[in-house]
């Protein structure tokens, strides 16, 4: 149940009302690395915080109904020429289809153009639309362009005013399924973030489909561009071209319209730039009373049927859906992309099953989804395992082989740690691209939405042992930002072994997602800092130029230092951020927030970019996410396995004002020395003092322990050190802030 609280657990945004203080710390090379230190300041903390079945998910065709009245879309927004062309133009286009007709077959197109456009004008227009309709039928007697419903088609102006100027507008085309964008404002709460939905294996309770995908921005981008519009457009439409087509006879026909170009990544940047030039607003749907106010119980009790999947058993890929409601009340568009097409994923209730906790609702039909989760045969060919989830603001996780959910990935942070508090920007629409049926990597778009920034995402997962996702952001400011973070990972600590006595009374010796930061800066400097769950709130910041990566990483793999047969910490992955190009200076942050339960989310890294963030100045921003349990190649050397401390004893009295410092070191050449071999510590501080140094080999395991003495005050101490070798690092640098009371 544990586990299951922390996977769904509400959705509410942290806004830290506490200033942050970022300090350097010097760049180094290969060369053993400097005693300079970086400070860390510490302060106090913000306040805390139908069971029927339904067929497989399914896409409209161009040529559906719609399901209802369309909210605006992200393509209309986009590219506003395209809403309102003359009613005249439009007919010509589609006379242009029916000009191989001849003058023969004149009367008879007329008659039933005169039905079609009467059956369109009743449905859209009522009383004008007959009007029209007898208008077309003196046209059928020889009287000339339809004058009820047409202008004179001779001179180009024929439009069919009633239910045919809708369909010239290509209206018509995507508002199946189409819905408003759920969209995302500043987050606010407690201090400490709430972790986000879990989606566990087979346990996520309400896994829903989204039906009305980004009909706004999916199918109404191939609406806009023609393919959609014209199948929808119908009899309405054709029989207007006919009419002119027939009453112009003679005159020299319309050239045919281009066809539209395939659906893209441009696309959804030219959407996202767009939406930037607007002042902000939510497009999500509201959610209705009964569903916004289940429980966590009623809600965990919806599960998606499996059989619904898009793509069912016809690719090793298949995506499940979450249904809306309890906190996850964000509507967000779904379409699939198929043969350069984007159609909406239609919404429906027989996708779920609602188990006897959901008290008995009439969901509506375009209610639409919270999320999805991408599913792929990665344990076993008899099984598609959940692979990677997109649930809630810009959240999204993924697992490699042999995996269990842990830390999360966030498309970005604004604002975290600041004083202003912190805004959560929301994926808004998102776009499946249909993969070949042995494919083994897909492709996923996405809009990104808040009040400051909009962004353009591309997301391609390549799964295996170590699944790696490879991300492109284009981001289009709206306004500056004072602290923009990118590649943003978020993760939870609650006690480690470098804990000592901790404050909790929990039998469980660890309880942590991630257990260290880890560096590699643009010299190639490896660097470690062990997490801490702090009594106040901790920012430092790593400064940088031309990073190679950043991690947060669960390097204790012992079951033994858990104790947790349900939550299996040691199986959590680790998520690395490998920058691809230059991403210049700036540094990477990493927020450490008090937490006193499991179920939050308390640590956050991201790189931080010094270039000042500017209204309608895009930025791109490229990197390779990597999910993996094991690696020797992170850091490639020796590297930190255990950090503790202590009190010092001499005799029966405890020495006051002084701290063991104990750090363990293992892999790399370390593992090949002779415990006789002159290997030193390079050790400093910064804020205190060190002394009493000493290095050994631990004959029972291999590993090489750093022991040395700390005089502590009451100011925090900044620790660094690393072996070395007749001069040469062998290890990465292990880094470390004490403070009192930690």
């Amino acid at each position: 149940m544990r586990r299951l609280q922390r996977f769904l657990l509400a959705l509410l945004a942290a806004a830290i009302c506490a200033p942050y203080s970022a300090v350097a710390q010097a760049p180094r090379g290969q060369q053993p690395p400097s005693d300079q230190a970086p400070v860390e300041q510490t302060q106090p903390a913000a306040t805390s915080p139908g069971t029927g079945q339904a067929p497989p998910a399914t896409t409209p065709p161009a040529g559906d109904e719609e399901q209802g009245p369309p909210p605006a879309t992200p393509l209309q927004e986009a590219q506003p020429q395209n809403q309102a062309k003359p009613a005249g133009e439009a007919a010509k286009g589609e006379g242009a289809k029916a000009r191989g007709e001849g003058a023969a077959a004149s009367a008879k197109g007329e008659a039933a153009k005169s039905e079609a456009g009467k059956s369109e004008a009743n449905r859209a227009e009522g009383q004008k639309g007959e009007a029209g309709a007898r208008g077309e039928a003196k046209a059928a007697q020889g009287e000339g362009g339809a004058r009820g419903g047409e202008a004179k088609a001779a001179q180009g102006e024929a439009g069919a005013r009633g239910g045919e100027a809708k369909a010239a507008q290509g209206e018509a085309g995507g508002r199946s399924g189409e819905s408003k964008a759920a969209q995302g404002e500043g987050g606010q709460g407690g201090a400490t973030q709430p972790r986000r939905a879990r989606a566990p294996s087979g346990e996520a309770g309400a896994q829903g489909g989204q039906a009305t995908a980004p009909g706004g921005a999916a199918g109404a981008a191939q609406q806009q561009a023609g393919q959609a519009g014209a199948g929808q457009a119908g009899g309405a439409g054709q029989a207007a071209g006919r009419g002119q087509a027939n009453a112009a006879a003679g005159a020299k026909p319309a050239a045919p319209r281009p066809p539209p170009p395939p659906f893209s990544f441009a696309v959804v940047e030219k959407i996202a730039q767009d939406r930037s030039t607007k002042p902000y607003r939510n497009r999500s749907t509201k959610l209705p009373d009964p569903i916004a106010k289940l429980t966590f119980e009623q809600y965990r009790d919806i599960r998606f049927q499996r059989t619904s999947s898009l793509w069912y058993d016809k690719a090793l890929f298949e995506v499940q859906f979450f249904h809306r409601g309890f906190n996850f009340d964000r509507r967000v568009n779904i379409a699939e992309v198929s043969g350069g097409v984007a159609r909406p994923v239609l919404y429906n209730p027989a996708m779920f099953d609602f188990g006897p906790r959901v008290p008995k609702i009439e969901f509506p039909a375009d209610l639409g989804f919270a999320g999805f989760r991408i599913h792929y045969p990665l344990n076993s060919p008899a099984y598609k395992d959940e692979l990677i989830v997109f649930l809630g603001a810009s959240y999204f996780r993924v697992l490699g082989r042999n995996q269990t959910y842990g830390l999360s990935a966030r498309g970005l942070a604004i604002d975290t740690g600041s004083a202003s508090g912190e805004e959560f920007p929301y994926f808004t629409d998102f776009w499946l691209v249909k993969p070949d049926p042995g494919a083994r990597a897909m492709t996923v778009y996405a809009l990104l939405d808040s009040p400051g920034i909009t962004g353009a995402y591309q997301f391609d997962v390549r799964p295996g042992t170590t699944t790696q996702v490879q991300v492109t952001a284009e981001l289009y400011p709206r306004r500056q930002i004072g602290k923009l973070g990118i590649a943003p990972l978020t993760t939870m600590f609650l006690y480690g072994e470098n804990s000592g006595v901790h404050r909790f009374d929990d039998f469980r010796p660890e309880v942590h997602d991630s257990d260290g930061l880890m560096t590699e800066r643009g010299t190639g400097e490896w660097m470690w800092r062990p997490l801490v769950n702090p009594k106040e709130l901790r920012v430092n910041r790593f400064m940088d130029e031309h990073p190679r990566g950043f991690a947060l990483v669960q390097r204790d793999r012992d079951f033994n230092h858990f104790q947790d047969n349900e939550a299996r910490y040691e199986r959590r992955p680790s998520y690395r951020v490998e920058p691809l190009g230059d991403w210049g200076k700036g540094g990477v942050e990493l927020v450490e927030i008090p937490s006193e339960e499991e179920i939050h989310d308390n640590i956050v890294a991201f790189w931080v970019p010094d270039a000042p963030v500017q209204p309608q100045k895009p930025m791109t921003f490229s990197y390779l996410l990597s999910a993996y349990t094991g690696t020797t190649q992170w850091p490639p050397g020796g590297k930190v396995i255990a950090t503790h401390f202590s009190r010092i004893v001499s005799g029966a009295n405890v020495v006051p004002g002084a701290r063991r410092v104990i750090v363990d070191f293992a892999g790399g050449d370390l593992d090949s020395l002779a415990g006789s071999q002159p290997v030193q510590a390079a050790a400093s501080a910064s804020g205190g003092e060190i002394d009493d140094i000493s290095v050994e080999r631990l004959g029972a395991n291999g590993v090489w322990r750093v022991s040395m003495r700390m005089k502590t005050g009451d100011k925090p101490v900044d620790l660094r050190c690393y072996l070395t070798l007749y001069g040469e690092a062998l290890t990465e640098t292990w880094t470390y802030l004490w403070a009192p009371g930690n």
